[in-house]
Order: structure tokens, then sequence, then C-alpha cells
């Protein structure tokens, strides 16, 4: 799902875009802090930064990240009133889909290249999380990040190839009301859990096993349902079995849930009919087949 922009040839634009993520594939007190590895898919955001006034409606986020740009080069603060940037995105706001991160590390890229330098993916994660708390979208490899300061950045392997059904809800959370509830001594009790699933991550990774995949989200979902749970949590996880799917991921400060799956593999028309049949529709009446893609912002 990608937004398209048509410009004139020679039109000074510059393009980016940035994937969703389906929440987290994990979660949770990793290596002495709360980290995440988060679940890139082939949903949007793309970013038009231009030489022009700024749109009335833009974005606050973008907004702000123009402007650490700008700073992050010591140029004039005074250059964000003749940059435009105009974001075009259908990812779900709120949900646990990083629509957040996509606009502003797109945003960040993009302004960039306008301004004629480029990022690393340290340097793009530094300045998102110097705005919000941020998803490991921003790398091209699946990462264990800590996602309030950036000081953790561990790549994995390629993953294996995986399929999402993304069970959307009207449910909204902001990241930053999830980062005021209380958590960090139900993360500690979990961090056992959560270590085991990093290193079944790992070794998915290394030996380009799904099931281990699956493995590894369904311990963290499982673990996050004592900070935020998700409805029909036991119902989903016997649908998991019953369709002998991979596993399951949830949105660790969102709503959205991911069933891991191979859409060659499995019947897709069946597990929706069996998601109604068990009034799961209720709480997910969205439903997104989406593919697990690289992270990372790639200029257009």
């Amino acid at each position: 799902m990608r937004a398209h922009y048509s410009y004139l040839k020679g039109d000074n634009v510059a393009v980016a875009q940035c994937p969703a993520s389906c929440g987290e594939l994990i979660q949770g007190w990793i290596l002495g802090s709360e980290k995440l590895v988060s679940c890139p898919v082939d949903w949007y955001s793309t970013v038009a930064v231009t030489a022009a006034p700024p749109l009335v409606n833009e974005r606050p986020l973008s907004r702000a990240m123009v402007e650490r740009v700008l700073a992050h080069w010591q140029y004039p603060a005074h250059w964000s009133n003749e940059i435009r940037v105009d974001v075009r995105s259908s990812i779900p706001v709120a949900k646990g889909m990083a629509s957040s991160t996509a606009d502003i590390a797109a945003t960040a890229v993009a302004t960039a290249h306008h301004l004629g330098h480029s990022l690393d993916e340290t340097t793009l994660a530094q300045l998102c999380v110097s705005i919000e708390p941020t998803d490991s979208t921003v790398f091209h490899q699946l990462t264990l990040f800590d996602h309030n300061n950036a000081a953790t950045q561990i790549a994995c392997e390629p993953p294996p190839p995986i399929d999402l059904l993304v069970l959307e809800s009207p449910v909204t959370l902001r990241t930053q009301d999830y980062h005021r509830l209380p958590r960090q001594q139900k993360l500690i009790a979990s961090s056992a859990t959560l270590q085991q699933a990093w290193n079944l991550v790992q070794e998915a990774c290394i030996t380009q096993n799904p099931l281990r995949l699956g493995e590894a989200a369904t311990l963290s979902a499982i673990a996050s349902q004592t900070l935020l749970p998700k409805p029909g949590f036991t119902t989903l996880l016997s649908l998991v079995e019953e369709c002998d799917l991979y596993g399951l991921n949830v949105a660790h400060s969102g709503s959205v849930v991911g069933l891991m799956l191979d859409r060659k593999r499995h019947d897709i028309a069946r597990l929706k009919g069996k998601l109604a049949e068990k009034k799961l529709t209720r709480h997910w009446p969205k439903q997104h087949l989406l593919k697990m893609v690289t992270g990372g912002v790639k200029l257009q």
C-alpha cells in the first residue's frame, strides 16, 4: 500500500518512504531495559519535501523533524519557513502500526536529501527518539532497539518470509499514553520470557524458521497481556493452534494483532470465517493481509 506522487520532471522534490509495522515481534525487558523488535509490513508513509512555504495542515511531528534536521547540520532555523512537507499515508493512526515513526523517519530522510545530505540509520534513529519513542522500522534489518533513547541497536540476520493477517481494532491508544502507564515491575517480572523470545528471534533468522519467529512473537504477546490485555486473546491463541499458524504478535502499546502465516500454505478465507464464527470480528472488524518486509527509509 504505497502512496504515489506525480511531479513534473525537474521539480526540486525529495521523496522518501518508510514502512508501517504490525505491532512488534517482541517487546519487553531485555538486556536491562525495555526494548523492542518491530514487524515492518508493506504499508507505507510517503513524504515529499519541496522548497515552498509550509502547508497549513501539516503534521506537527513532521514539522518538528524538519527543525531537528536543520539543527543537526547547523542551518538557520528560519529555513524551515521555506520547506514544505507533504505526508501521504493511510496507515491507521494510534493503533500500534508505527504510523508516526513512518511519517517522521521519511520526513527526516527526505529533508536531508533536499538539503544535499544523507542520514545513516543510527543518526536517523537518534533524531527520531529526540521527538518520540520510535519503532525499529527505521532499520533495514530486524533490530532489537531501545525505542526511548536509541542506545541499543542489535541487528538480526534477514528473517524468514512471513505474511500477516493484521487485525485492526477501532480502539486507539497514543504511544505517549502507554508510556505513562506504571509498567516497570511487570516488565521485569517477564524478563526471562522476553530473553527467551529474543533468543528465538535470532534463531529464527539464522535458521530461516518461521515457526520459531511465531513462537517468539507469541511468547511476547502472552507477556504483554499483563500490561495491555487484548480482548478475546485466549480465543485467538486457540485459533492459531486450530489453523496451524506460525503464531501471533501484538502491538504492545496499541490495539492491532497480527496472525502470522504463509498465504500460499494457509487458507485465508477459512481463517477469516473462523474469526467471524468465534465472534472475534467484534473486536477487530477490519483485516489486512500484509507481508513482512525489510525496514528502513528508502528514497524514491
